[in-house]
C-alpha cells in the first residue's frame, strides 16, 4: 500500500540535539530535497551507505560540534548542526569496500525529533524523488581517477576540510562548555581534555625554544610515546581471525616495534591507542582496504591490520574529539589469550 508523503514546503528546522535524544532519520525524498547536485548539504555528503537508515529511529550518540582534522593536521575544526547517531557506521559498500568503519555525520536537517510513544512517520515508498536518491549519491561517491588511473572516492572523511572550514582555537573555552552541555562529556573528562591539551602545547613550545637538556620528558606529548627502531620495523603474522581473544601488548613492547614517527610498516600507533595496552578483547575483523583521506585513493594493505570489538578512540588525549575512530592494530602489537573453558 502506498503511504502518505509527509514532506513540507518549508526546510527542516534545527533541533539543538543532545546526547540521548531520540530522532528519526527523514525519508529519502525529504533528504533529497536538502541536497545539492553533489549530494551534499553545507558541503557535507549524504553517503550511499546512509540511505538504508532512512525512516529508522536512533538515539543521538554524540553532538559533532567539533571534529579533529586528520587530513591537514590543523587541530580541531568547528562543525555546525551535526550529530553522530548510536549504531550507524559506514560499511564501505559504495566506496570500494573501505573497512575504516567511520561514524556517519548527520546534519540536523536530515533528522526529526520524536518521542518513544510517537507513531512512525508515514512516507510514500513510491515517490520518484526517493528513487532518485541512491543513484545520485552513488555517482557522487566517486571522483575522477588519478593520473595513475586508480579509482578515487569521495566521502565525509575526504570532504571534511570543506564541511568544517573553521579551525577551533585550543583556548576557545566554549568548546569544553559545549562538551558538557550537550552530554558529550562530563565535567572531569572535559577538564582533563583541556589540561592534556595545555600540556601538549607547552611541550611543543619547549621543543621549539628549549635545548634538549631542559625539556620535560624529552618534550613528548602526554602519553610519552617514543619509538626508536632504525631502519625497517619488525613484523609478525598471527593469522588472527574474528572471534579470537587477544591482549594488547604493553606500551614498552609496542614501542620496541615503532620507528621515530611512531609507525610500524607505515601504520601509526598513538597516545589514544596506548590507553588500551594490557586490555583483553576479541578480534572483530581483519582489515585489508581503507581510503586514503587526502587523495580518496582506496589503499590495499600489504600487511593486514586487526579491528577489536568495543575498541574506539575516545578522544581522552585529543580534546574530547567525538569522531570515535576505530583503531587499526598490527598483529605484532597483539598476543593470543587462551579461550576460557566452556561451562556446563
Amino acid at each position: 500500500m502506498t503511504q502518505t508523503d509527509t514532506r513540507s514546503a518549508n526546510p527542516p528546522e534545527l533541533l539543538n540535539l543532545r546526547v540521548g535524544d531520540l530522532v528519526e532519520v527523514r525519508s529519502a525524498a525529504e533528504i533529497l530535497a536538502t541536497l545539492d547536485e553533489r549530494g551534499e548539504l553545507e558541503n557535507l555528503p549524504f553517503m550511499p551507505e546512509m540511505a538504508a537508515w532512512c525512516g529508522r529511529r536512533v538515539t543521538v550518540h554524540k553532538v559533532a560540534h567539533k571534529v579533529c582534522d586528520t587530513i591537514s593536521r590543523s587541530g580541531m575544526r568547528r562543525m555546525d548542526n551535526a550529530v553522530y547517531l548510536s549504531g550507524p557506521r559506514c560499511d564501505g559498500a559504495a566506496h570500494g569496500g573501505c573497512q575504516t568503519v567511520c561514524q556517519f555525520l548527520w546534519r540536523e536537517q536530515w533528522l526529526r525529533r520524536v518521542e518513544p510513544g510517537d507513531a512512525p512517520t508515514l512516507v510514500d515508498a513510491e515517490d520518484p524523488d526517493a528513487r532518485r536518491l541512491l543513484p545520485l549519491l552513488t555517482v557522487n561517491a566517486r571522483r575522477e581517477p588519478g593520473a595513475d588511473g586508480k579509482e578515487r572516492y569521495s566521502c565525509q572523511a575526504t570532504e571534511l576540510p570543506r564541511s568544517a572550514t573553521t579551525c577551533m582555537p585550543f583556548l576557545d573555552v566554549h568548546q569544553y562548555v559545549q562538551d558538557v552541555r550537550t552530554g558529550n562529556a562530563g565535567v572531569l573528562w572535559a577538564a582533563r581534555a583541556f589540561l592534556v591539551g595545555l600540556f601538549n602545547r607547552l611541550q611543543n613550545l619547549s621543543n621549539r625554544y628549549l635545548p634538549p637538556a631542559l625539556r620535560l620528558r624529552d618534550g613528548l606529548r602526554w602519553g610519552f610515546l617514543k619509538g626508536g627502531v632504525a631502519g625497517r620495523t619488525p613484523t609478525e603474522e598471527l593469522d588472527l581471525q574474528p572471534g579470537e581473544l587477544v591482549r594488547v601488548k604493553s606500551k614498552e613492547q609496542i614501542l620496541a616495534t615503532l620507528d621515530g614517527k611512531l609507525q610500524n610498516r607505515g601504520m601509526g600507533f598513538d597516545e589514544e591507542m596506548s590507553r588500551f595496552c594490557g586490555r583483553v578483547a576479541r578480534v572483530k575483523a581483519r582489515v585489508t582496504r581503507c581510503i586514503d583521506e587526502p587523495t580518496g585513493e582506496l589503499l590495499t594493505m600489504k600487511y593486514p591490520c586487526i579491528i577489536l570489538e568495543n575498541n574506539i578512540c575516545e578522544g581522552a588525549f585529543n580534546l574530547s574529539c567525538p569522531r570515535e575512530f576505530v583503531p587499526f592494530w598490527r598483529e605484532i602489537w597483539l598476543e593470543r589469550v587462551s579461550q576460557p573453558a566452556a561451562t556446563d
